[in-house]
C-alpha cells in the first residue's frame, strides 16, 4: 500500500516530483509551476510504468509554444540485464519514431523516466480497421516503420527467442495447474494435446527453408495502439506502445493486422473478447492494404504484390502460435481481467487449422508455394 499511497496524484511526494520535472525539462511557463497549482491525474500505475497527465494550471497561458498538458512516464522496478536492455531500446525506438513523426513527440528525458506528448486521441474500434481510409492510412504507417534504420541487431531473432521464453514459461504453468480455477481446465486440456515445442520448431524450420524480407517491425499493430487524433480536419493516426518494436519479417506485420481484424477486446462480459471470423479482410482488401504499403515503401509491382500475399498466409500461423503461447504465460502472470485460457485456445485452435491447409498443399514445393496466397 506504502507504494500506491506513494505514487497517487494526491501524494504531496508525487505532485512535488511532477512539478520539479516540469520545471526542469520544460520551458516558457511550464518554467514557474508548483506542486500546488499544477493539475495532475495518474492515468496507469503498475510493475512497469507509471503514467501521470500534467496540466499547466488554469489560467497560465502558454508563451512559446509550449504543450499545455503533457505526460509524465516514470520506469518502475528494472530487474535484471535483460529489462534496462530493454528499457534502453525501447527508449530509443521512442525517441527515433517521435523525430520521424510515427510516435508521441518526446518532450524530454530525465533519469527514471520521459516527458511525453499528451495526444487528444482516442483508440481505433475493431471494425474502423476496415475502413478504407483508415485502412491506408495504417498501411502508410506501417510502410513507414519498416523502412526506419534502427540501431539495433537486424537479425530476426526475436521472434523466435520471444516464444521460446513465453514456452519455457508456459510449459512450467500447464505442468502445474493445481491451483488454477477449474473452469479453465478443460481448455488447459486442449492445449496440452498440442505440442507446442514441436510446433515452434517446425515453424522455423518452414519459415527458414525460404528468404522472407526482414525490416524493423511494430509487432502489434492491433486498434489499441492506433490513436485517432481528435479535433483535427482530416483523419490523422499515432501509433503507440512500442513494447515488441524489433526487426522481424515483414509478413508478421502485415499478416498479425490483418488477424486482428477479427478480435474485438471490448466485450464488457467473460472472456473480455470476441471472436469474429467473417470480419477478417477480403482478398480485395488485403490487397487494397498491401499495395498502399507497397507504394510507401517504393516496391510497387504485381509480383512483388503476390509475395507479400503468400507472406502473409505463412505468417497469419506465426500470429496464432505468438498470442497463443503470450496468453498462457498471462493466464498464470497478469492481473488484468481477460480470458487467456479462452483466447489461447481460439489462437492455437485456428494455428492448427491453418497449418493443415497450408500442408495441404506442399509449400516447400516451390510449385506450389504461390497457391498459399489463395488459402483463406
Amino acid at each position: 500500500m506504502g507504494v500506491e499511497r506513494k505514487m497517487s496524484e494526491k501524494s504531496p511526494e508525487m505532485r512535488e516530483t511532477a512539478a520539479r520535472i516540469c520545471r526542469d525539462y520544460l520551458h516558457g511557463v511550464w518554467k514557474h509551476v508548483t506542486a500546488e497549482n499544477i493539475v495532475l491525474k495518474r492515468i496507469s500505475g503498475g510493475l512497469s510504468n507509471w503514467l501521470y497527465n500534467v496540466e499547466l494550471p488554469e489560467g497560465a497561458v502558454p508563451i512559446r509554444g509550449e504543450p499545455r498538458q503533457v505526460l509524465i512516464r516514470l520506469y518502475g522496478q528494472i530487474h535484471g540485464e535483460r529489462a534496462l536492455e530493454g528499457l534502453i531500446t525501447e527508449s530509443v525506438i521512442f525517441t527515433l519514431l517521435s523525430e520521424r513523426r510515427l510516435g508521441p513527440k518526446l518532450h524530454g528525458v530525465f533519469p527514471g523516466g520521459r516527458i511525453e506528448e499528451y495526444i487528444p486521441a482516442r483508440p481505433l474500434l475493431t471494425k474502423e480497421l476496415a475502413d478504407p481510409i483508415l485502412s491506408s492510412l495504417i498501411a502508410q504507417k506501417m510502410g513507414q516503420i519498416h523502412m526506419m534504420q534502427i540501431p539495433i541487431s537486424k537479425e530476426p531473432s526475436w521472434i523466435w527467442d520471444t516464444m521460446n521464453n513465453w514456452l519455457n514459461t508456459a510449459t512450467d504453468i500447464l505442468e502445474n495447474t493445481e491451483d488454477i480455477d477449474a473452469r479453465h481446465l478443460e481448455n488447459i486440456r486442449i492445449i496440452k494435446r498440442i505440442d507446442l515445442e514441436r510446433e515452434i520448431k517446425w515453424f522455423r524450420s518452414f519459415v527458414t527453408q525460404q528468404k522472407y524480407p526482414v525490416t524493423f517491425c511494430h509487432n502489434d499493430m492491433q486498434e489499441g495502439n492506433i490513436l485517432l487524433r481528435q479535433n483535427t480536419r482530416k483523419p490523422e493516426l499515432v501509433l503507440i506502445d512500442f513494447e515488441y518494436c524489433s526487426y522481424n519479417y515483414r509478413g508478421f506485420d502485415i499478416a498479425n493486422h490483418f488477424m486482428e481484424w477479427q478480435y474485438d477486446y471490448t466485450t464488457p462480459e467473460y472472456p473480455f473478447f470476441h471472436e469474429h471470423p467473417a470480419s477478417g479482410p477480403t482478398k480485395e482488401q488485403k490487397l487494397d492494404f498491401i499495395r498502399t504499403y507497397l507504394k510507401t515503401v517504393g516496391k510497387e509491382g504485381s509480383a512483388e504484390e503476390e509475395r507479400v500475399m503468400m507472406e502473409v498466409r505463412v505468417f497469419s500461423l506465426a500470429s496464432h502460435l505468438f498470442w497463443g503461447l503470450w496468453s498462457i504465460v498471462n493466464a498464470k502472470l497478469s492481473q488484468i481481467p481477460f480470458g487467456y485460457w479462452d483466447y489461447a485456445v481460439c489462437r492455437l485452435k485456428n494455428y492448427m487449422d491453418l497449418k493443415e491447409k497450408i500442408l495441404v498443399y506442399r509449400p516447400l514445393d516451390l510449385h506450389n508455394i504461390k497457391k498459399l496466397k489463395d488459402i483463406d
